[in-house]
């Protein structure tokens, strides 16, 4: 009895169009699993059936206990990850099935515990703040230098790490995100560099950066340029299924035992066979094709940025940017990217954020150059259809407030809550993160003072049509904070 014989023959084309099944194990098992005919009595409780839920469980094989040289199993999965940790020149990779964001949570645990400093740019995600609860780290937080034309992050300057790590030399690691969500990049080299002074390592969470260090005209990635820890995204920017990510640790500033018992206290144990495919044959995808893959999608992006421009429609640009990153500014123009977003979306064509003054389009190499020129022509029709008066640059409220910890931020995640009114909560300690949603870095986090700077930026950015998440009430009418 086949694998698929309880219901309809399966929807899957396990062909090998990049022929990358000879290097890739995983995607070997996974391919091999579904060709061949067997009779699972094991989770997930499917059984591989089409005909109950539908094409939705199609694929989905779980991880085989024991050694299976043949299926997924944790033998297969290391051969797997030797392979990326090589093509990264890392001591150590693993792959994960719950996004960089469990990621996150492992390296943060890996090189701080409960009370210990870390450093922290102001440019990251929540998931890093809930690594921080996790281990009961203290963050001292560091915030970018703002491009004054754009009001977005341009860099971590090294000279205000530094000043933290004299006013802090007992800290344990410094943590910063490269690139930033909307591309720009600090001199990473130059921080590892000052972070390794204090023999202490750089941990960057370089969710987009995936795609880094396979082109001559792309930045080298991370691990490169002297991190010692680098979470990233595999299903951001390269072709992998949704929540796969990897880690890459070098082990000179690191103890990989360490690591390794955390990363495997944050992962499940039920781990999906197809998204751990997926990884590895991005990378072997990466490892075989990437420059010849990722070239002309930055040809085409770069003269999409320029078309946009001739049109006056700001976007960003400049030498310390990822080419693959498509940002769209709309203030100097006057239109509202919400109804750009509305028109687009009623042609079915998805962006990856969009607010009233900024839409981002996801670019990577699944794209083509055609799709690219057919996604510029729509936005400029659509931009320019819906010009008005022109508004001044903002700063984004996820980066204009200077945070104060009052108390850390285990303490506060795990203290005893009241309710109150927005007007109230003024002078208070926040005892839930909320962030603008994308990019998911916090205005106010647990443990931090409640200003009226962070509340008028957070009520700013609410009605210009910003999602606010990770809040109880998103409507910011009442927040929760710590007791008197």
């Amino acid at each position: 009895m086949s694998q698929h014989a309880f219901g309809a023959a399966t929807l899957l084309d396990t062909k090998d169009p990049m022929g990358l099944r000879s290097s890739a194990p995983l995607l070997d098992a996974w391919i091999r699993d579904m060709e061949t005919d067997r009779s699972p009595f094991q989770i997930p409780g499917h059984k591989g059936r089409t005909d109950l839920t539908g094409a939705i469980v199609d694929g989905d094989i779980p991880v085989l206990p024991g050694n299976h040289p043949h299926r997924i199993s944790p033998s297969l999965i290391l051969e797997a990850e030797a392979l990326a940790a090589a093509l990264w020149g890392a001591s150590l990779c693993r792959f994960g099935v719950n996004g960089s964001s469990g990621s996150n949570h492992a390296a943060v645990m890996a090189v701080a515990g409960h009370g210990d400093k870390v450093i922290v740019s102001r440019t990251l995600h929540k998931s890093v703040l809930v690594g921080l609860v996790y281990a009961g780290a203290i963050p001292i937080w560091v915030r970018p230098e703002i491009d004054p034309l754009t009001g977005l992050p341009s860099h971590l300057p090294v000279e205000t790490l530094e000043k933290a790590l004299q006013a802090h030399p007992d800290a344990k690691a410094v943590l910063i995100g490269e690139p930033s969500y909307v591309g720009t990049m600090s001199n990473v080299p130059a921080l590892a560099l000052l972070t390794h002074s204090y023999g202490i390592p750089l941990v960057v969470d370089a969710a987009w950066a995936a795609h880094f260090g396979f082109h001559p005209e792309l930045p080298e990635h991370p691990l490169k340029q002297g991190a010692d820890i680098v979470v990233t995204s595999a299903h951001k920017t390269l072709p992998s299924y949704s929540q796969a990510s990897f880690v890459l640790v070098r082990d000179e500033f690191v103890d990989l035992d360490r690591f390794n018992k955390m990363f495997d206290a944050t992962i499940t144990t039920s781990m999906s066979g197809r998204i751990l495919a997926s990884i590895d044959a991005a990378r072997a995808l990466l490892a075989r094709h990437g420059e010849e893959l990722i070239d002309p999608i930055i040809q085409a992006t770069a003269r999409g940025r320029a078309r946009l421009m001739e049109h006056g429609i700001g976007v960003i640009d400049g030498e310390n940017i990822d080419p693959l990153k498509l940002v769209i500014l709309l203030s100097t123009v006057g239109a509202d990217g919400n109804q750009v977003e509305a028109e687009l979306l009623a042609q079915n064509i998805d962006l990856e954020m969009a607010n009233r003054d900024m839409i981002i389009p996801m670019i990577t190499f699944a794209d083509t150059p055609a799709r690219i020129n057919d996604l510029v022509d729509r936005i400029i029709d659509s931009v320019e259809r819906h010009r008005g008066e022109l508004r001044p640059i903002s700063i984004s409220a996820s980066f204009s407030i200077e945070p104060e910890v009052v108390v850390s931020p285990r303490e506060a995640f795990f203290s005893t809550t009241e309710t109150v009114s927005a007007a109230q909560a003024v002078g208070r300690v926040c005892a839930e993160m909320i962030c603008p949603y994308p990019p998911g870095v916090p205005v106010l986090s647990t443990g931090e003072r409640i200003t009226q700077a962070a509340l008028d930026a957070l009520f700013a950015a609410r009605d210009s049509g910003v999602r606010i998440a990770f809040v109880a009430d998103p409507t910011l009418s009442t927040i929760k904070v710590l007791p008197l």
